[in-house]
């Protein structure tokens, strides 16, 4: 199949089922591009859905969760600074969508299972909050 973007013929895989004009790497970067272009407008769309917490609210979550909120940032961190890399895929089920690091004990934080966002929650539901949040 050929991107009519770039023009390279690549295989199916490296198509969106949603988008068989374009090559994910295409998509990707138009979006990209997008984003940058038009970076306030994008900001203000943010702030306006609520996608982010009050000042107050982050304040009392880290200082009741001290734990959970210093485990997340360590994996973030190693994630950025390639010091771990998380799977493609969900641990449980083998979803590839919305990855997530799971913590079963947060005073051990880089030690993770990597979850799909559905089995993160179940796990969660089934199970309680990790050991030490």
């Amino acid at each position: 199949m050929k991107c009519k973007q770039c023009g390279i013929d690549k295989v199916d895989s490296e198509f969106y089922v949603s988008n068989k004009s374009k090559c994910k790497e295409c998509v990707k970067s138009n979006s990209t591009a997008n984003r940058l272009a038009n970076i306030d407008k994008v900001r203000a769309y943010d702030r306006a859905r609520g996608n982010r917490q009050s000042p107050d609210y982050l304040k009392e979550y880290r200082s009741k969760y001290p734990n959970k909120y210093k485990a997340h940032n360590m994996v973030n961190n190693a994630v950025r600074d390639k010091k771990l890399f998380p799977n493609e895929h969900c641990e449980i089920c083998g979803s590839i969508m919305a990855i997530e690091a799971h913590h079963d004990d947060y005073l051990k934080p880089l030690n993770v299972r990597w979850l799909c966002s559905c089995c993160h929650k179940q796990w969660h539901r089934d199970n309680g909050e990790g050991l030490n949040g």
